[in-house]
């Protein structure tokens, strides 16, 4: 594990084109999104303040449709082009481990594989889903951490349980990102064979993967608190400011936060779970015995099974059903 984290720092520094373009494009839209809340603000603290009106009511209007325009917009800007942009850091990553030698341009490389792959951000949004899915299905039914225990379990350690298994869950975003890694490796014409195929191979290395996986995200949540403890001189400074521009302010400092979260340590856990897992299936193939396991565990892969022996084309009309803005995170 050790070796996949050092191999994976030197990727992570390898492509630091793509962190820091992801980090400004996070910059951009967290400012845009910081004035334009800071506005939304402004206008409920003044609905709330005010002395009533046929004007406050329209403040209030123009209030509820900002918050629910900008969360439309943002799902759009997420959906058809920051996951294009972060999926080709995965393109890149993927091809660094496979090949041992950086693509020239990374940036153009990366976002022209994604698009010659997939066709397009539905299309790749499309497997992304399906994979999540699988996986998320897969983890429940074999990494439940009340059963790796044979003891009982005190009440004390079940809320640390219950973290753990939070953090399984939120693994399966960064492990898709792992299976989308090995079909640009695999570049099988039969995407949904692909696939199936990392799925397999997951499968039969899931212990490693997901093990190295879970550590990293534990230690996001140790950083997480860091981060929140290094704010109290913040808070400190915020604090003597008037009452409206204390909320504008904690939506700036928040914002920048969670930019830094988003740009600059998430790319890296991105790294570290995309290499273990390339590293971990090279001597490994896939085999009928491993797809039936995981067809007994989701009942997604069933579905992605039939896709790969049709071949289908990717189509996305079934994920407007599902809910894509849950089943995947973009800002991975």
């Amino acid at each position: 594990m050790v070796l996949h984290f050092k191999k994976a720092t030197s990727v992570y520094r390898q492509t630091l084109p793509y962190v820091l373009l992801q980090f400004g494009i996070g910059v951009v839209f967290a400012l845009i999104g910081v004035i334009y809340l800071s506005l939304v603000t402004w206008l409920a603290f003044r609905f709330f303040v005010g002395d009533g009106g046929l004007s406050l009511l329209i403040v209030g209007a123009i209030m509820v449709a900002g918050f629910a325009s900008f969360a439309y917009v943002w799902r759009l800007i997420q959906r058809y082009f920051l996951y294009m942009v972060k999926t080709g850091h995965v393109a890149v990553i993927a091809h660094i481990i496979d090949k041992g030698e950086v693509p020239e341009n990374q940036i153009q490389y990366g976002m022209t594989q994604v698009g010659d792959y997939f066709m397009s951000a539905s299309g790749l949004w499309v497997v992304s889903e399906v994979v999540d899915a699988v996986i998320k299905q897969f983890n429940k039914a074999v990494a439940r951490v009340e059963d790796m225990i044979p003891l009982p379990i005190p009440s004390q350690l079940r809320t640390l349980i219950a973290v753990v298994q939070k953090s399984i869950v939120l693994a399966a975003r960064y492990l898709d990102n792992a299976i989308i890694a090995y079909m640009f490796v695999d570049r099988n014409e039969n995407r949904w064979k692909s696939a199936r195929d990392g799925l397999v191979l997951y499968g039969k290395t899931w212990k490693m993967v997901l093990g190295s996986t879970l550590l990293i995200v534990l230690g996001m949540y140790v950083l997480s608190f860091v981060l929140l403890s290094m704010l109290a001189p913040v808070a400190v400074a915020i604090d003597i400011l008037p009452g409206s521009l204390q909320i504008i302010s904690w939506v700036f400092v928040g914002g920048m936060v969670a930019v830094f979260h988003t740009g600059i340590v998430k790319p890296w856990v991105k790294t570290v779970v995309i290499t273990t897992f390339l590293i971990e299936q090279r001597d490994k193939t896939p085999d009928s015995e491993t797809m039936e396991w995981l067809e007994e565990k989701s009942d997604r892969f069933s579905e992605l099974m039939e896709k790969a022996e049709n071949d289908e084309p990717l189509d996305e009309d079934h994920v407007e059903d599902r809910k894509p803005a849950e089943a995947l995170d973009p800002a991975d």
